[in-house]
């Protein structure tokens, strides 16, 4: 396929950010809302409910995605569809009630071969604009493969972090996860269709929502960030998969004037890594 004639595409979305929505994700994560959005603020990362994509049940692949095409590159022959990470830049908040606008950009497009054997990184950029101008900036990898190969490789345990970490163990389950993917609009089936995940994609449970862990890992920061600070940019990318009912624990720590966070599985193993910046 010629990716050359996606590069640049570009559209547009618009939303609202509901007060319901911050509600129901405060709910999933078992936050109280007032602790979770104080002042009725959009909390960092929670931009992922904004702009969701509902076509009708006809136009649905076999993964639940919408059908391949549109805005983004039709790569049929690569099944196996994900969010491989990104990095996000806040520059203002959202309040709940603001009107809303989305603008978006393909970047960049690579092929590369792997362990899984051929991948498509498909790199966009997103701007978020509220009422008063620009408030997020955003680059999503999402990374195509095929069937071949093992859906999980083993990987070796971090080392235990640094003295002076914080740390906190989460349980995703499977409705953390359906509510998660209800929320985002997201109908992956590898999120809660238990059977589809381990007959078709080969998956040992459902998986845990590289957004949800990134979100996670965020919420970690805030609760341990200095009074009065603001988490200003961060970057995140997926390691391996996590799967629900397994404990996930959320580690970070100051390193170089940023900080180092990881989310990582019951064995040790690294899943999320990201880097973050404050303000």
């Amino acid at each position: 396929m010629a990716y050359e004639e996606f590069i640049g595409r570009r559209e547009e979305s618009e939303d609202q950010v509901a007060k319901a929505a911050i509600a129901g994700l405060a709910a999933t994560l078992d936050l109280a809302p007032e602790s979770a959005a104080p002042g009725g603020f959009l909390p960092p990362l929670w931009h992922w409910m904004l702009f969701q994509t509902w076509v009708p049940a006809s136009a649905l692949g076999p993964d639940g995605h919408p059908r391949r095409g549109g805005f983004l590159p039709p790569i049929h022959e690569l099944t196996r569809r994900m969010w491989a990470g990104g990095r996000v830049r806040l520059l203002a908040p959202l309040a709940a009630g603001t009107a809303v606008r989305r603008r978006s950009e393909i970047l960049a497009i690579r092929e590369k071969s792997g362990g899984s054997g051929r991948l498509v990184f498909v790199t966009v950029r997103h701007v978020i604009e509220g009422e008063d101008g620009p408030a997020i900036e955003e680059e999503q990898d999402i990374v195509y493969r095929g069937t071949e190969g093992s859906a999980v490789r083993a990987a070796s345990a971090e080392p235990p972090p640094p003295a002076g970490a914080f740390t906190r163990t989460v349980t995703p389950d499977a409705v953390m996860l359906f509510r998660y993917s209800a929320l985002t609009g997201n109908g992956h089936r590898i999120h809660y269709d238990l059977d589809y995940v381990t007959r078709v994609e080969g998956y040992p449970g459902l998986v845990v929502h590289g957004p949800l862990q990134a979100t996670l890992l965020a919420d970690l920061l805030r609760r341990h960030m200095p009074e009065g600070a603001r988490l200003a940019a961060i970057s995140f990318r997926g390691q391996r998969p996590a799967f629900h009912d397994r404990p996930l624990t959320l580690v970070g720590w100051p390193e170089g004037g940023r900080y180092h966070l990881e989310s990582r599985d019951p064995e040790g193993a690294c899943c999320m890594r990201a880097e973050a910046e404050l303000a």
